[in-house]
């Protein structure tokens, strides 16, 4: 998270606090390449909501440029153990301050995994009983999904029977690929689905 500092003192506890590793970035109103920089490392700060950032306006705050020699907006210095152990100057995109300082984070800092979103759709037809068990199967696992009647709708009917080359129902589609009818080793390879393994 990016916390703007306020003077002298509320960064002395900032680096009390956050001693073994702290981002800082050295910002000034007047610096047209200072204020694209900033959108960028806002973003970056977006990503790693866990790793200390700080960011100086050098017009308000003059004592922390100074101690550490910066001379330039946009700068970003990296703090290890409290000692200066990397900067970087000039506006730089958001994959670059991923690339340079991610990777010198401690790795308690690192990017919260995000959660994989699934698309699943099942095709279905009137009277099908291995639609219901595979509709069944997806409930008892918590999978939600979205039905598809192809009695009722032709182009779906054609477009996934053109995509397996298969005229059969059900057939589930999970991120773009697709099982045709109830394979439960399939469905559960593609949901993450883990099942007890008798011996």
């Amino acid at each position: 998270m990016l916390e703007w500092i306020k003077d002298a003192r509320h960064f002395d506890g900032i680096r009390r606090e956050r001693g073994d590793f702290l981002l800082i970035f050295f910002w000034g109103k007047f610096s047209d390449a200072a204020r694209r920089a900033l959108a960028d490392l806002e973003k970056f700060a977006r990503d790693y909501p866990d790793l200390p950032i700080c960011a100086v306006d050098v017009e308000k705050v003059k004592s922390v440029h100074v101690e550490y020699g910066v001379t330039s907006v946009p700068t970003v210095l990296v703090l290890k153990d409290k000692k200066a152990a990397g900067i970087i100057e000039g506006v730089q995109s958001a994959a670059f301050y991923e690339t340079r300082l991610a990777g010198a984070a401690p790795a308690r800092y690192a990017r919260p995994a995000k959660k994989k979103t699934r698309r699943i759709t099942v095709y279905t037809g009137p009277g099908c009983p291995a639609c219901a068990t595979v509709k069944a199967y997806l409930r008892q696992n918590k999978v939600a999904f979205r039905e598809v009647d192809i009695g009722r709708d032709r182009q779906a009917a054609e477009k996934v029977f053109r995509r397996s080359g298969q005229m059969a129902v059900p057939q589930t589609e999970i991120n773009g690929r697709l099982v045709v009818g109830f394979d439960k080793s399939r469905l559960n390879g593609l949901l993450g689905i883990q099942t007890e393994r008798r011996e």
